[in-house]
């Protein structure tokens, strides 16, 4: 895997092209020199733990054949007060949508993307707490 992140000169932005060729724009906050324009990179990362396990916890649900139709999770995090401010707190609440699902097999989907499969939130949890719970939304058949 690789990435290539560049300076926009003229500010605190940058452009990273990732190894699939999709582009990526970050910017810093206006304090920092940035101009307000896109997210931080500290935000892209907490959204590629969310990515992860999301995509995780569907894969799992979808493998054991239950009738998934909608997850999101909503992170909040916490970082530490001094340099180098690594997260040490991040909460992960699931909301999952689907027709007759067993918390059971959610929170085991949660769970085993927790502690297998999702590198991102793993990776994090080396520095950081990391909570989950999760709620059911029942769909219409």
């Amino acid at each position: 895997m690789d990435c290539t992140v560049k300076w926009i000169e003229g500010g605190m932005s940058f452009l990273a092209e990732t190894g699939s060729k999709h582009a990526i724009v970050m910017d810093g906050a206006p304090e920092a020199g940035g101009r307000d324009m896109a997210p931080r990179p500290m935000e892209l990362l907490l959204a590629g733990a969310g990515g992860c396990t999301t995509f995780d916890v569907v894969s799992i649900l979808k493998k054991g054949r239950h009738a998934v139709t909608g997850c999101e999770v909503s992170l909040q995090a916490e970082r530490a007060e001094t340099e180098p401010k690594v997260f040490t707190r991040i909460h992960f609440h699931f909301k999952v949508s689907g027709r007759q699902l067993k918390p059971e097999a959610v929170a085991r989907a949660i769970e085993l993307s927790k502690s297998k499969y999702c590198s991102a939130s793993i990776m994090l949890g080396k520095t950081a707490e990391i909570t989950h719970d999760f709620e059911i939304v029942e769909t219409p058949a």
